[in-house]
C-alpha cells in the first residue's frame, strides 16, 4: 500500500520547477483534497532548466507532467489514482520528455495499490 496523490501534495520538476496540481475528479477526497486521477495533466512553473547551443544555451524548461502509470487497483469512477510511486514524465513545451517528476510530500492517511 502506497500514499495517494491529491493536490495538497507537492511535486517538482526534477530541475525544482513547481507542479500546480490539479484534478477532474470530485468524487474523492483525502483531508478535504481531491485525489489525483492518472488522466490528468499539471502545469510546471519556475523551471530553470536550460540546454547547451553552440557558445550559448537555449531555455527548454517543463512546463506539463503527464501521467504514465498509476495505481492497479485503486480507482475512482474507474480511473487510476495517482499513487506516490506513480511514473510520469515532465515535458517541454516542444513536448521533449524532461524526466520523471519528483513527488516531495504527500498525505500519509490514504493509501492504494
Amino acid at each position: 500500500m502506497v500514499p495517494i496523490l491529491t493536490t495538497a501534495s507537492i511535486v517538482q520538476c526534477p530541475h525544482a520547477g513547481s507542479v500546480q496540481l490539479s484534478t477532474s475528479n470530485t468524487l474523492a477526497s483525502v483531508d478535504g483534497a481531491p485525489m489525483l486521477l492518472v488522466t490528468d495533466i499539471h502545469t510546471v512553473s519556475g523551471c530553470p532548466f536550460q540546454v547547451p547551443i553552440g557558445t550559448g544555451t537555449k531555455p527548454q524548461p517543463c512546463v506539463t507532467v503527464m501521467w504514465q502509470v498509476g495505481a492497479t487497483q485503486t480507482k475512482v469512477n474507474s480511473t487510476p489514482v495517482l499513487l506516490q510511486t506513480s511514473v510520469g514524465l515532465c515535458f517541454s513545451a516542444e513536448q521533449i520528455p524532461q524526466g520523471p517528476p519528483v513527488v516531495v510530500n504527500v498525505q500519509q492517511k490514504a493509501l492504494g495499490i
